[in-house]
């Protein structure tokens, strides 16, 4: 009994501790996603993702602001995270489309790491909730990196990026979902971006959004045409 009473008080700090922190980080946009559903502000496009996604919007925030477009990417987040999140970032703006950029963080053996398989659910499973509700889904291609300088221990980064790329590319053309393979743009001949392209080998330069940024507009007009 008191071994009962001792496991039950552990999983009662446990999930104190859990309510105190915001693990998949809702605050982050909450005070912006409010205002928008106040105003009626929607965007024509919100792009969730991680802080490749948090970091374009911060470099050119213009073509956002210009596009009706909004970023909604954390840094560090995996597909897992934005799984969850999903509602209240994406749905609840009713945008036309998002672009989901997903895999990065999981691949790097982030915090909620899944296996290969389960990022590609993850991302379908995305997809399923945006076109439940009326939301056009736009799959984007992991973007190149061959090793993380957070992670150094990963191996074969590189390949299992490409890997998820093609069962991402797969499911996309079969379901009549716009992919954008900005890994086949980027990539060197190693599977990693050039140095030209990004600084760390894993996010890509201010300048380097712009080569997205042409290729992602093509893909939401034909996405919303």
């Amino acid at each position: 009994m008191k071994r009962l009473t001792f496991t039950f008080i552990l999983l009662a700090m446990c999930f104190s501790g859990f309510s105190q922190k915001d693990w998949f980080r809702f605050n982050d946009y909450q005070a912006d996603n409010e205002r928008i559903i106040n105003d009626k502000e929607y965007p024509e496009v919100v792009f969730m993702g991680n802080s490749i996604t948090e970091n374009w919007a911060y470099f050119h925030p213009e073509f956002f602001t210009s596009h009706n477009y909004l970023g909604r990417g954390i840094g560090g987040q995996t597909s897992a995270h934005m799984l969850v999140r999903f509602q209240s970032d994406v749905i609840g703006l009713h945008p036309k489309a998002v672009v989901i950029m997903a895999g990065t963080n999981d691949v790097a053996h982030n915090d909620l790491w899944v296996t290969p398989e389960q990022v590609v659910n993850n991302v379908i499973s995305m997809c399923t909730l945006a076109k439940a509700n009326g939301i056009i889904p736009i799959i984007s291609s992991i973007t190149p990196c061959t090793s993380f300088g957070w992670r150094p221990e990963i191996e074969n980064a590189g390949q299992t990026i490409v890997d998820i790329n093609k069962c991402l590319k797969a499911y996309a053309e079969s379901n009549g979902i716009i992919y954008v393979d900005y890994h086949s743009a980027l990539a060197d001949e190693n599977q990693g971006f050039p140095t030209s392209l990004s600084g760390d080998g894993c996010h890509p330069n201010p300048d380097t959004y712009f080569i997205m940024e042409e290729m992602v507009l093509k893909a939401i007009h034909e996405a919303l045409k």
